[in-house]
């Protein structure tokens, strides 16, 4: 597991955490796992895997909440990151931790 930490990680995790408050994110860069396939620039920060709990996905569904983040993170999808995958929950759903 490789935790993110580059100039694109930097502005996720910025963007999410202005926009949403979670009270966990966690963001994996998992770009090795793809090395070498088509949509591979070589640059790293291709792909990613996110955790993130936050009360502002209370009442919507996970296509919302999915929505909500892809919205947010529209210029990094748009310009480098190829790959996102969610984990979207509410606090009530998740176990209390820490942001990391």
């Amino acid at each position: 597991m490789s935790v993110a930490r580059g100039v694109y990680s930097a502005r996720i995790r910025e963007k999410l955490t202005q926009a949403l408050n979670p009270s966990r994110l966690v963001l994996i860069d998992e770009s090795h796992k793809h090395a070498g396939h088509r949509e591979d620039s070589g640059l790293g920060e291709t792909h990613f895997r996110l955790e993130i709990v936050s009360s502002s996905f209370e009442g919507e569904r996970l296509v919302a909440r999915h929505r909500k983040v892809y919205d947010i993170l529209k210029d990094e999808l748009d310009e480098r990151v190829h790959a996102l995958s969610l984990s979207t929950k509410t606090p009530e759903e998740a176990p209390e931790e820490a942001t990391e």
